[in-house]
């Protein structure tokens, strides 16, 4: 019974193979025993279970003093960092606001400013949302980032906009010009591809700077049309890789931009925007897909043209969450414009304000994160990793309430009088609900089409029933003491016909339609669990309750 009691004190309730573990270590010459210890051990559990909550308190305060605190280990969940010296640290993440963040979003926010914090550094949010067009910034999302770093714990030092910093950036393309290191090309894609893939220079590469700067101001003046010039950085056009022969810098784009209107209409590419602002906000390291090597290949040659020393980079391999599949921002909008989501915040989405209306905590995210670590592997993982750190959270404190979707009315025969039945609310806070035991209650239409007629059925917490006729779904009274019922599928929940309201559950893979206990109003907004069923957050309640699935 100690084993039990303690194992009920660490996770809720006690478990008959994690009680057997712990008896097994301590006393191993029961081994050859096991099939009746773990007949006592789960004779034990059913004692423990049957007990009123004030002989389960005194049991527990009986053996509570066993438990020795577990010393907490503060180690550093991420390899360190190379040349990171204590408070000279300085990372970003640097996101296109074209949606709010998803869970690949948040590795970024979440890896970067747990840097920060361990080597007291800081931390940058920088939106590089310099493409009007092919990735075009969407207005809500610059918030929605800033609210969920918030929530993440990971609230940026500084915020930086780089649809605001464009003067910054021509200033540095025409210092690239009149060093002649950067010229204006009007050779169509068609064209410089022929020159790029055979390394041959394009007849624009020797502007010389006077003329260069003259064209430059016509592009800024909106003298030109789309395509038809460009900057490019000069480089070398031997490079074994195509990819970083004389790249484009600047490009004419006609669209207004959802911050900052029609002002500009020559924008930097995300490699020249990223490189000046490194330098300028002064990163010590960046940490990027190694599927972005060529950024950092392209970005050295301003460096080296500038004379400023490159950020230390370190480079990390994808992560793809099986039941999500590919994290693709631009993907999802496609999808909710089309009409296949709700919104960003559909339950069924990977993103940050999804798992926030589903009930997730953030701290389990950070922890699965950072569990990910930031090596240069790919990673493939399911969400039920996220799902394991968010349990341990939320399993201690969310209350237990009865949910019966799918709903049969059944009869139970014999049964006198009504009774009240109370019902733990929380294993470990302590507490209970009260139910009416009725004559007429709810069960799961899956739990009745599995009982065949003479099956013994306990009614959690209210009594035993037997079936007797299928066809009328009527039980008969078996009395109300724990008899020998199947374990698992045979002890199920209930609902009577009065103190209930219905119940819509947003899902993921389906949606479900039922009842719900009226006592689960009072955790409006709170994650519960519906017992036998999942956690859930009670989002709201207007005549009918409505309920988002967290996970199982």
């Amino acid at each position: 019974m100690k084993f039990v009691v303690l194992n009920a004190l660490k996770y809720g309730s006690p478990n008959d193979k994690a009680v057997m573990g712990k008896i097994m270590a301590e006393m191993p010459e029961l081994r050859s025993k096991a099939k009746e210890v773990l007949a006592l051990v789960r004779e034990c559990i059913a004692e423990f279970e049957s007990m009123n909550e004030e002989e389960k308190r005194k049991l527990m305060e009986k053996y509570s003093v066993e438990l020795k605190p577990k010393e907490e280990k503060k180690e550093q969940k991420l390899p360190p960092l190379e040349k990171a010296e204590k408070g000279k640290v300085v990372m970003r993440f640097a996101p296109n606001p074209n949606g709010p963040p998803t869970l690949g979003s948040a590795r970024g926010i979440v890896v970067n400013d747990e840097y920060c914090k361990i080597y007291d550094g800081k931390f940058i949010l920088r939106f590089d949302d310099t493409d009007p067009r092919t990735k075009r910034p969407l207005l809500e999302a610059y918030e929605w980032y800033l609210e969920d770093c918030e929530w993440l714990n990971a609230k940026p030092d500084e915020v930086v906009y780089a649809s605001k910093r464009i003067p910054i950036y021509y200033e540095y393309c025409e210092r690239l010009l009149e060093m002649e290191k950067a010229y204006p090309c009007f050779c169509s894609r068609e064209e410089f591809k022929k020159f790029r893939d055979t390394g041959e220079e394009c007849p624009h590469r020797n502007i010389p700077a006077e003329d260069a700067l003259e064209i430059w101001e016509k592009m800024l003046n909106g003298e030109f049309e789309e395509g038809q010039v460009v900057i490019r950085i000069k480089t070398d056009m031997k490079h074994k890789d195509p990819a970083i022969r004389d790249w484009v810098a600047f490009r004419i784009i006609y669209e207004d931009h959802p911050l900052v209107g029609d002002e500009f209409c020559v924008w930097p590419t995300l490699d020249f925007e990223s490189a000046i602002e490194d330098h300028l906000l002064g990163i010590t390291h960046i940490i990027r897909g190694k599927d972005l090597r060529d950024s950092e290949l392209r970005q050295r040659y301003i460096y080296r043209y500038f004379g400023w020393d490159y950020p230390i980079t370190k480079h990390w391999g994808k992560v793809s969450i099986h039941e999500f599949g590919r994290l693709s921002t631009s993907e999802l909008r496609r999808e909710i414009e089309a009409g296949n989501y709700e919104g960003w915040d559909d339950p069924r989405l990977p993103t940050i304000r999804a798992l926030r209306r589903r009930g997730f905590r953030p701290e389990a995210i950070r922890n699965f994160i950072l569990s990910l670590g930031v090596g240069e592997n790919d990673v493939s993982v399911s969400v039920k990793n996220l799902y394991a750190e968010n349990r341990k959270l939320i399993d201690p404190i969310a209350n237990r309430y009865f949910f019966v979707w799918d709903p049969v009315k059944i009869k139970i025969e014999g049964l006198e009088e009504e009774v009240e039945v109370k019902i733990p609310l929380n294993p470990t806070k302590g507490g209970f609900r009260v139910l009416k035991g009725m004559r007429d209650i709810y069960i799961c239409r899956e739990d009745f089409e599995r009982f065949e007629e003479g099956d013994l059925v306990r009614l959690k917490d209210f009594c035993n029933v037997r079936l007797v006729d299928k066809e009328n779904a009527v039980f008969e009274f078996e009395g109300f003491e724990l008899k020998d019922v199947k374990k698992g599928k045979n002890i199920i929940h209930w609902l009577p016909t009065e103190g209930v309201v219905e119940c819509h559950v947003l899902g993921i893979e389906r949606n479900y339609e039922g009842l719900a206990e009226k006592n689960s109003l009072n955790d409006l907004g709170n994650v519960v669990q519906f017992e036998r069923f999942a956690f859930c957050r009670l989002e709201s309640f207007d005549d009918k309750l409505r309920a988002i699935y967290t996970h199982p």
